[in-house]
């Protein structure tokens, strides 16, 4: 179907705005006039033109009649640009056909009615499943205003994400590493946790060519990063947020303190790290509460690369929206070998915390596969 053909090039278009949207939701825009194409853009920026102000201002020729095919329900309120509705009704296209339902509350449906009022058809759910797999991160962000959080490892055919001697270099393949800094890129944040730190001394920077570095955060209770760190050598560069636990407010922040961890409080400071006091629960960071934080900071994803004692406190938390899991073809075996996901865990399994199925695919003889949270 020729509905289908030009959504899917829609589709695409919107990939292209990945890490750079954030946190407004990938767009992308077809206008199409007698079977032929007039116009095509997409979301490239954050404040920068949406998608169907793109197409129009690539438009070959007059889009008066013209179809608009756009995956995801155009806008009908004032932000950082005006309204697309507008630009759609001045253009006098015929149809539009949408893609995505935009579960904004300013937008929701208006935008819909706005092109009915003004005489415009509108066909929604082409390839809806396509276009909604689009915006995961930001239909979570703007419904619940907190992060949506990807659990990501890698690990063997046994569930190790490491060997006995802690040795994890290299577990998964390097498509699949390729594939990692590619949600790297994707995501707004990544989350460690400072036995990480501590273990490898890691950038958490995305090492693709032009890529977007997301921000770094810390999960440091007790202060315990170390200043000649390559986390806070390089934070004048990225930005980094060690989030640390209440308890230590009143003795870090006292002004006639002298003690060390005082003194690397300020000193952390000033290297441009940000830090972060947290509430705890049972002396750990309420991962809950620091999400509603981050969501607040405008941090719409964050991927958690930590180690079995942070993933399984995010698990424990429910504040995890979807697992990653690289599986590498490899039995490393090792009773006292690393696991994704330690802590107490739980105590028998209908009380473990339950996820559903949603695709496995190959990477060079790896297997990544993705669950979402029930």
């Amino acid at each position: 179907m020729l509905d289908e053909k030009y959504m899917r090039l829609a589709i695409e278009l919107a990939k292209k705005g990945v890490g750079a949207v954030n946190p407004n939701p990938l767009v992308g825009a077809v206008i199409v006039k007698n079977n032929k194409i007039i116009g095509q853009g997409y979301h490239k920026a954050y404040g920068g033109l949406h998608a169907e102000r793109e197409a129009f201002k690539s438009i070959t020729e007059d889009a008066e009649g013209a179809d608009m095919y756009v995956t995801l329900e155009p806008c009908c309120h004032y932000g950082k640009q005006p309204p697309c509705v507008e630009a759609i009704v001045e253009h006098k296209i015929k149809r539009v056909y949408v893609g995505s339902d935009d579960p904004n509350v300013l937008v929701s449906g208006k935008g819909y009615d706005f092109l009915r009022e003004h005489g415009v058809e509108v066909y929604t759910h082409i390839l809806k499943e396509e276009c909604d797999a689009l915006n995961d991160i930001f239909f979570h962000y703007i419904t619940d205003k907190t992060p949506y959080v990807i659990l990501k490892y890698a690990m063997t055919m046994d569930g190790k994400i490491a060997a006995y001697t802690g040795e994890s270099k290299w577990i998964s393949n390097e498509s699949s590493r390729h594939n990692s800094q590619e949600l790297r890129n994707r995501c707004s944040g990544i989350m460690v946790g400072i036995g990480t730190v501590l273990a490898d001394d890691p950038m958490l920077t995305c090492r693709l060519e032009n890529g977007h570095n997301p921000v770094r955060i810390i999960c440091d209770t007790k202060l315990r990063i170390p200043v000649d760190s390559m986390i806070v050598k390089t934070a004048c560069e990225v930005q980094t947020i060690v989030v640390v636990g209440e308890g230590l407010k009143k003795s870090i922040t006292d002004a006639d303190k002298d003690d060390d961890i005082s003194n690397k409080y300020w000193e952390l400071i000033e290297k441009k790290v940000e830090v972060i006091f947290a509430e705890e629960d049972n002396n750990e960071i309420n991962l809950k509460k620091l999400m509603s934080e981050l969501g607040r900071q405008g941090i719409d994803s964050i991927i958690i690369e930590g180690g079995g004692t942070l993933n399984y406190s995010a698990v424990k938390a429910g504040i995890v929206n979807e697992v990653m899991i690289y599986m590498a073809p490899m039995l490393l075996g090792g009773k006292e070998a690393l696991t994704a996901v330690e802590g107490t865990g739980f105590s028998k399994p209908d009380m473990a915390a339950q996820f559903t199925f949603k695709e496995v695919k190959e990477i060079d003889g790896d297997l990544l596969i993705r669950y979402k949270a029930k």
